[in-house]
């Protein structure tokens, strides 16, 4: 049985409820279908800190997806787990992957620039100056994109850039 049909969330029993209408009324191939639900369950395991189960869900929706738009959902979310596990340059890859797919996709330049920013502080701590600004510059870039996208989100990371002096865009 799929987790999502069996998950006590009320949110997330209402969310797969809605997803399978959608998909009964939208023409779908099963293929579709069966990378809706791997994506769906990856989410609720995701929801749950079961980031291991929740790749493996992730995974199998990427083998079974072809649309570039909601790979790039699958590849955000699978760049989030590996930032929960401490694996940042993989996440970036990731978090690039689903970028270059969907550029409107907010979450993965803001994914990217958190990343950006965490190692500019490991640099900090291991008294290197120069690869931290080169990691921060990097960082700015990338609220500097997401703030144009949304301006009246990200307030964060409009006070860092301000803050910072890297709030000019080059």
């Amino acid at each position: 049985m799929p987790r999502s049909q069996k998950n006590d969330n009320s949110i997330d029993k209402t969310f797969t409820i809605i997803a399978d209408i959608s998909l009964q009324i939208i023409p779908t191939t099963q293929r579709e279908k069966e990378a809706s639900t791997h994506y769906r369950d990856g989410m609720s395991a995701q929801s749950e800190g079961e980031y291991a189960e929740a790749s493996q869900n992730y995974y199998e929706a990427m083998r079974l997806e072809i649309d570039p738009y909601d790979r790039s959902y699958i590849l955000h979310n699978i760049g989030f787990i590996h930032t929960s596990n401490g694996e940042h340059a993989k996440a970036s890859e990731y978090h690039f992957q689903a970028l270059e797919r969907n550029s409107s996709l907010l979450q993965a330049p803001n994914n990217m620039a958190v990343t950006c920013h965490y190692r500019g502080e490991q640099a900090i701590e291991e008294g290197d100056p120069e690869t931290c600004e080169v990691w921060f510059d990097q960082a700015a870039d990338y609220w500097k994109k997401v703030i144009s996208l949304a301006l009246s989100n990200y307030i964060e990371a409009q006070n860092w850039l301000r803050i910072t002096g890297r709030s000019k865009i080059k």
